[in-house]
């Protein structure tokens, strides 16, 4: 009887926890065999070139070098099927611009992270993948176009329902902190998106957005005046008509 061929499958997070939740979900598949973890994006690009996984399972967002960073690397070395795993929504649309096979957004349902495997257990039976040459090509292209990690944000991907909007930059009012997610108002309407406020500062375009407050950031084309309260607060009234709060400890990011 033929044995059954082994999916050599190598995970990369720079969190042990979720290095660890991926590995105890993969524990009763007996075609899968993890042969190695990364916690770093330098770690990950010594293990696919060492061990030549099949399969990645790999974080975007890591310090120093992120997902994308990994894959121009590797590309031209060897290139598994590739599932990302992140917290950060953003990202869905470059994921798939560089043929990612999945996208898990973090905290990943079980059925979810099932079906992504499933879909790497037939891909890798097809044995059809755009080539390492191809993406390393289409990775150095976006990076010279200033779409890289280094790049400001352009768009967001917001999920609405069962489907996924994108929504430009320019196109958003504000944006609030709202526990691990923060709240993006766009096109009338209010959308959650998983990331933080710092993250959002670091990565918004300083000529169109401020933060004001330690829970508001502003789109500055939208405010139509700047208000001082007596308690030496500021009301910001945007060309929606909504009122914001302008914090004294933020005043110098919008007032001289």
């Amino acid at each position: 009887m033929k044995s059954q061929r082994k999916i050599r499958t190598l995970i990369v997070d720079d969190e042990p926890l979720a290095r660890d939740g991926i590995s105890v979900r993969l524990k009763d598949h007996t075609d899968i065999e993890i042969v190695g973890e990364a916690g770093t994006g330098p770690e990950a690009v010594s293990a696919i070139d060492r061990l030549r996984p099949n399969l990645l399972f790999l974080d975007i967002q890591m310090p120093g070098m992120n997902g994308f960073d990994v894959l121009a690397a590797t590309a031209d070395i060897h290139l598994p099927v590739v599932i990302f795993v992140t917290a950060y929504d953003q990202y869905a649309l470059k994921a798939f611009d560089v043929h990612a096979l999945d996208y898990l957004l973090k905290p990943v349902a079980n059925e979810r992270f099932l079906d992504a495997l499933e879909r790497a257990r037939q891909e890798l039976a097809r044995g059809t993948r755009p080539s390492g040459e191809r993406i390393g090509a289409m990775l150095t292209e976006r990076a010279a176009n200033g779409e890289g990690e280094s790049a400001y944000l352009y768009r967001f991907t917001v999920k609405d329902g069962d489907r996924f909007l994108l929504v430009k930059a320019q196109e958003v009012d504000w944006i609030q902190s709202a526990a691990n997610y923060v709240r993006l108002r766009a096109r009338g309407r209010t959308f959650l998106l998983r990331s933080t406020m710092a993250d959002l500062e670091q990565r918004l375009d300083p000529k169109q957005f401020a933060r004001i407050h330690r829970s508001t950031i502003v789109n500055l084309d939208r405010v139509k005046e700047i208000t001082p309260e007596w308690h030496g607060d500021f009301d910001v009234t945007l060309t929606t008509g909504e009122v914001l709060k302008l914090s004294r400890n933020y005043r110098d990011r919008v007032l001289p």
